[in-house]
């Protein structure tokens, strides 16, 4: 179902391409939006247990894209460094692909759970009483969860073939 590829020996191996999702700050999601146009944003996310989590204002573009169709892609680069006297660039990156879906009920603890995902990632020394007013603001906002059926990792060749990334 997915494609194979096509340097094969720049692909990363699972745990590595799963260490940069872990790792990444922040990554991009493609989505299928309007009238045929792709729709690629870039998002801060949680990842946990084979899934990503983002949260989202309640309504726009990227929740109207993901309703319509569910399946998406979501890329970080870990590392990306220009080698101008090479012609290239020195990079390693992830891309998972999987289905999106939406999590609207504020009951629902997978909800809870990932906007605390959100925080520890991207707050983590912020006072408790901070964090859980903002918690608490849970209607706000809506969450996606995005269900990897399939992760990918690449390297440039030249960290590969040095052990530089495995």
């Amino acid at each position: 179902m997915f494609r194979e590829m096509r340097r094969a020996k720049c692909q990363l191996k699972a745990e590595t391409a799963e260490k940069i999702l872990r790792e990444g700050i922040f990554g991009v999601l493609a989505l299928s939006g309007d009238d045929g146009y792709s729709y690629a944003v870039p998002l801060n996310y949680a990842y946990a247990d084979g899934k990503i989590y983002f949260h989202s204002a309640k309504i726009g573009h990227k929740l109207d894209a993901a309703a319509r169709n569910d399946k998406v892609s979501f890329c970080v680069v870990a590392q990306h460094e220009v080698v101008a006297e090479e012609f290239t660039s020195y990079f390693a990156s992830a891309i998972a692909f999987g289905r999106i879906r939406i999590v609207e009920d504020n009951a629902d603890p997978e909800k809870l759970r990932a906007l605390e995902l959100l925080a520890d990632k991207y707050s983590p020394d912020v006072d408790k009483s901070l964090r859980d007013k903002e918690l608490a603001r849970i209607g706000a906002v809506k969450v996606l969860v995005l269900e990897i059926e399939h992760l990918t990792g690449k390297a440039a060749r030249e960290l590969v073939r040095d052990g530089k990334i495995s």
